[in-house]
């Protein structure tokens, strides 16, 4: 490995992009410790101690803890994913959009509606976060020392800019440094978390709280799970293509074979984004019921992430919105159409609806054990605090659930640009075969 980082460094250009991207990354983290005028942010603090199983307590994991110091960066990229989100949805639901983003000029305009609505959603949201902070208010603390109207424009107006500066650093980092920006924001903002996380072992360590052979099973466990995840992520069902004749350029090749490579989690995160959502909603809607509500206490031992009613309904949501998402971005009539215009066909199946209804049945039967690998990846985390109850949530969120997902995926794309750097300047790649497993073939 380290014969491979100074191969890269020897490569100017290469060297300059990891550079680069580092130092974005850097002004990332820098701004996601600045605190916003006006909060106590040791109240604040004090808060989301008691609430990480809340949708806010997600909210802080993909800003890397930006949130709970009510930084500039508080609500970091998410209104950009939201309304990234938004628009690959309304590209489902209408053809003139989905044509749009097929065309090179239609992607430009979408890219532009992306940015006019997360500016729209950033400001929305920043002034939620505002009435919120304000909320928190009570007679022995106080969150918002001072509620005036210039408070929720200033809240509105920090939260919204600092948004719409992640953003472009996202895309700086996508046009002159490696790998995908959004992605390594979100990404360092995760791992972030991690330094804290290993000191709280390392203290539960030196406490005598744990024996060292449980430690070491904790950290084995771990690096199992991200084995896990990388296979998941790169598992794909190979769907055998035979070409009557082509001509590319000047050249006719008659009788050639491929494969269309489907993904055995086509999804991605995404379920587990949407299933996190929807079962955080419900603790987060109780904490704002009386105390001695019979309601209340329902829905916080139902929804405890550490109940297996809570455990068996993620799956379930898992599952349904795999599905779900899966039918919303592949379409297997485009997949049937694309063949039959570049005269190729699946053996033994007829080109046009039989060819789309074939690929169809195999996505549907693929996704089954994708979807239940991923729910359990999910749950996982609540499974190693079942298991081992002085592990930290914090700790525990790296052996599964999204934050594992995002880091695998992340790691796995950058590393293929990489490998294509080094590969273009006649350099071994990270592995002796030349590529990642899965990529570049």
């Amino acid at each position: 490995m380290i014969e491979k980082i100074q191969t890269i460094m020897k490569i100017p250009e290469l060297r300059k992009k990891i550079l680069y991207t580092i130092g974005i990354l850097f002004v990332c983290r820098v701004g996601a410790h600045i605190p916003m005028p006006g909060i106590n942010v040791g109240a604040l603090a004090n808060y989301f101690n008691s609430s990480s199983n809340t949708l806010f307590g997600m909210f802080d994991m993909f800003t890397g803890g930006a949130f709970t110091k009510a930084a500039i960066f508080s609500i970091g990229i998410m209104p950009y994913i939201s309304a990234s989100i938004i628009i690959q949805l309304l590209g489902s639901v209408f053809p003139t959009i989905s044509k749009m983003q097929r065309d090179e000029d239609g992607r430009r305009k979408i890219a532009q509606w992306t940015r006019y609505g997360t500016v729209v959603l950033a400001s929305a949201q920043g002034w939620g976060v505002a009435k919120f902070l304000v909320s928190m208010n009570s007679d022995y603390i106080q969150v918002v020392p001072s509620v005036t109207t210039g408070f929720y424009l200033m809240t509105m107006l920090t939260i919204a800019t600092g948004t719409i500066v992640l953003m472009w650093l996202g895309e700086q980092i996508t046009a002159k440094g490696i790998g995908n920006g959004i992605s390594l924001i979100i990404t360092i903002g995760i791992i972030a978390r991690f330094p804290s996380a290993v000191l709280e072992e390392f203290v539960q360590l030196q406490n005598g709280n744990r024996e060292l052979v449980v430690e070491l099973i904790i950290w084995v466990g771990m690096l199992g799970m991200i084995a896990a995840v990388v296979l998941l992520t790169q598992a794909y069902r190979k769907v055998n293509v035979h070409y009557a004749k082509r001509q590319v350029g000047g050249r006719s090749y008659n009788n050639q074979m491929s494969y269309i490579p489907l993904r055995l989690n086509m999804a991605g995160v995404m379920p587990i984004i949407f299933a996190q959502s929807i079962m955080f909603f419900p603790s987060t809607i109780a904490t704002f019921l009386p105390d001695d509500s019979y309601l209340k206490g329902l829905i916080f031992n139902m929804f405890d992430y550490r109940s297996f009613s809570y455990m068996g309904i993620y799956m379930l949501v898992i599952i349904f919105f795999t599905y779900f998402y899966t039918a919303l971005t592949f379409n297997p009539d485009d997949v049937a159409n694309n063949l039959k215009q570049s005269n190729g066909f699946i053996p033994g199946v007829n080109p046009g609806r039989n060819t789309a209804e074939y690929i169809d049945h195999v996505v549907t039967r693929i996704s089954l054990p994708g979807a239940i690998f991923l729910g359990i990846i999910a749950i996982m985390t609540n499974v190693i605090v079942m298991i081992f109850p002085g592990v930290s949530y914090n700790l525990a969120s790296f052996f599964g659930g999204t934050s594992l997902i995002i880091m695998v995926g992340v790691a796995l794309d950058t590393l293929s640009q990489i490998e294509s750097y080094l590969l273009m300047h006649h350099y071994d790649g990270f592995l002796k075969t030349g590529k990642l497993r899965g990529r570049g073939r």
